[in-house]
């Protein structure tokens, strides 16, 4: 468990009071003074800002200690909602959650290489809009979208610096110019970063636990969460565990790093070894035009069923992938990591599996304390729902990160 700071009265005060009623709710105003070690009158004023912003609400239950009942408080869970969009190579996935996590709705289009950066706008724009008004969404209800896909990118400036099979929205101003297109805030983040806040918000984790999250979808990356807010480091681009080189001189990543984990234990590449390997893909029904996502699928399937070479090439990964697990924990000194992504909507229980093995034997704390490692209850729309919870944190809990401000008229 992390340790407790004592907290002030500041702009992280609200922050503070939002994660205790998310994670501990039902909880009362005293409750929370001595939670935060913050005065009766500080927690009475944010409480009170909160239920005027309609974040919080009391829920009309009452505990009785002896003296006064005490009124319990809740997040209202319909007093907001976010949307995040997950850029794939060949598909975007839209999903919009509620105050509390809970995702509301959900589409997933296919969206081929758009030839203009103009054209990746207007389908960005065409999903957000057909989602939100579909659910009949209240423009104002909507506090922002956050569009998500692997790194590196730069927060700052609302830029994907370089998405693999999409060239073309490499240093498009897309934050900017989308949020002009559709008058809501856009964020513009990382796949690996958004998943481990939505696992984070969405599972009522106390903000005293150090929280990790594993995610893999075409290449591996990382999150972690301290004190409630996600460690980000100099420009947004940590956790790149990826890119940890596993192999002395193996072969060049296109990050410029040479042997990195994804490079050997990454589902692209699994499904290339699989292709490479005589009669495998034919037997498996792997076609060459298939996209990597299908293909791992269908080879992942193959080793759950028991296929002895598809077994093989997962096992192999997993192994990686837990001395992966291992560097992130010893690291952070990790008390829970969630594995999250697409690689793991199908074979994900014999990667937990192995994780917990290796972190059991081997952790540098073991002996202190366990680290608990979990599946994600939808690990293929983590990283969306990671970017509504993104949008959701930065408005109704800000001190977190990216804040959520309205466009400029």
């Amino acid at each position: 468990m992390a340790r407790r700071e004592s907290a002030a009265a500041g702009p992280g005060s609200r922050a503070l009071v939002v994660d205790l009623i998310r994670s501990a709710g039902p909880i009362s105003r005293v409750e929370l003074v001595k939670a935060t070690g913050l005065t009766q009158p500080t927690i009475s004023n944010i409480v009170r800002r909160l239920i005027d912003d309609d974040v919080v609400r009391e829920t009309g239950a009452t505990v009785a200690t002896g003296g006064k009942p005490r009124t319990m408080l809740v997040i209202n869970s319909r007093s907001a909602y976010g949307v995040g969009i997950r850029v794939g190579a060949d598909t975007l996935t839209c999903v919009v959650t509620d105050t509390r996590g809970g995702t509301i709705g959900r589409e997933l289009v296919s969206a081929p290489p758009a030839e203009k950066p103009e054209d990746v706008v207007a389908q960005l724009a065409a999903l957000y809009r057909d989602v939100t008004h579909g659910l009949g969404l209240l423009p104002q209800s909507v506090v922002g979208l956050a569009v998500v896909g692997p790194g590196p990118v730069d927060v700052a400036r609302g830029r994907f610096l370089a998405l693999p099979g999409l060239e073309q929205w490499a240093d498009l101003d897309l934050g900017q110019t989308l949020t002009a297109e559709l008058g809501v805030p856009v964020l513009v983040d990382c796949d690996a970063a958004a998943a481990a806040v939505g696992e984070f918000w969405g599972r009522q984790v106390s903000r005293e636990r150090t929280f990790g999250c594993l995610y893999m979808n075409s290449g591996i990356g990382s999150g972690v969460v301290l004190d409630g807010a996600l460690h980000r480091g100099a420009s947004s681009n940590a956790g790149e565990i990826g890119h940890v080189s596993v192999v002395r001189d193996g072969a060049r990543c296109r990050c410029g790093n040479r042997g990195c984990l994804e490079l050997y234990a990454a589902p692209a590449a699994l499904v290339s070894r699989a292709r490479a390997t005589p009669g495998l893909a034919d037997r498996l029904g792997i076609r060459p035009d298939d996209q990597y996502a299908r293909a791992f699928d269908v080879l992942a399937r193959a080793a759950i069923y028991g296929d002895g070479q598809a077994r093989a090439l997962i096992d192999e990964s997993a192994l990686l992938l837990a001395d992966g697990a291992m560097t992130l924990s010893n690291l952070w000194d990790l008390d829970t990591l969630v594995l999250a992504g697409p690689g793991f909507a199908v074979a994900g229980s014999l990667y937990v599996t192995e994780i917990r093995r290796r972190l059991a034997g081997r952790a540098f704390s073991r002996g202190l304390h366990t680290v608990q490692v979990d599946l994600s209850s939808n690990p293929r729309d983590s990283a969306a729902i990671g970017g509504a919870a993104l949008v959701l944190q930065g408005s109704v809990a800000p001190g977190h990160g990216p804040q959520v401000s309205a466009p400029q008229s």
